[in-house]
């Protein structure tokens, strides 16, 4: 079968559906999760983190917030390595399906500077949100261009300090790569199929390129990571 990878898809994930629960959805999120450590994933977020926050006085509190957090396993790498490093950090986890929020404060039952929220990124109760760094790990494939658009100005506007994106690369390599790796080390349906659509919803450099052009008085760093992923770091303009 040829893969058409020109334009990305407008097919829906099954993780799409925010009903999603119990053990068939706990079971995805770990064998997600495992998929991002096992690819070195997660790591691309934190960092972006690191970047960020390096000029910042450890004294200092820093709210950090990940959209579409799923059970937090990237968050509770970043408080591992905040605790590691002295930093004072407040971490938010945000995800619109209510089942995931409450897997991902079970599983961090043990890192008391996390708390998850399940708000709609849409809903006006987010609208008025802030923190100092939105995280947006695996997420923004989910949304069509316009949305994305939208929600870029909106993290931009509700963080102080920077948004950290990664997300992935529309490949056909990547697509093959992808179903080599699940023919061998995944045995999970959803995780399989909508691994490859996400894929396939995944972006070109120069579409990210133009999605920064609509964020006014911003500083980009887009760059490629393995495996097949791009690092998108924004932060405000100097003044």
């Amino acid at each position: 079968m040829s893969i058409d990878t020109s334009k990305r898809t407008n097919e829906v994930e099954i993780m799409d559906d925010f009903d999603l629960q119990g053990k068939e959805l706990d079971k995805t999120l770990r064998d997600l999760d495992n998929i991002n450590k096992w690819l070195g994933g997660n790591k691309i977020t934190l960092e972006g983190v690191k970047n960020i926050v390096r000029d910042q006085p450890k004294t200092n509190q820093i709210h950090i917030a990940d959209v579409g957090c799923g059970n937090g396993a990237v968050l509770r790498e970043i408080a591992k390595w905040g605790r590691e490093e002295g930093y004072n950090f407040k971490l938010t986890g945000i995800d619109a399906n209510t089942y995931a929020t409450v897997i991902g404060s079970q599983m961090s039952a043990n890192f008391k500077e996390i708390e998850f929220l399940a708000l709609d990124i849409f809903s006006e109760a987010y609208n008025a949100f802030k923190c100092d760094i939105t995280l947006c790990t695996l997420t923004l494939h989910h949304f069509k261009n316009q949305e994305i658009i939208d929600l870029l100005k909106l993290f931009n506007k509700q963080s102080s300090l920077g948004v950290v994106i990664n997300d992935l690369q529309r490949s056909r390599i990547a697509y093959r790569l992808f179903q080599a790796f699940c023919a061998v080390f995944i045995n999970n349906e959803i995780a399989r199929k909508d691994g490859l659509i996400s894929i396939l919803r995944g972006f070109k450099k120069d579409e990210l390129k133009n999605f920064a052009e609509e964020i006014p008085k911003t500083r980009h760093q887009i760059n490629w990571k393995w495996a097949f992923r791009y690092q998108w770091i924004i932060q405000k303009e100097k003044i």
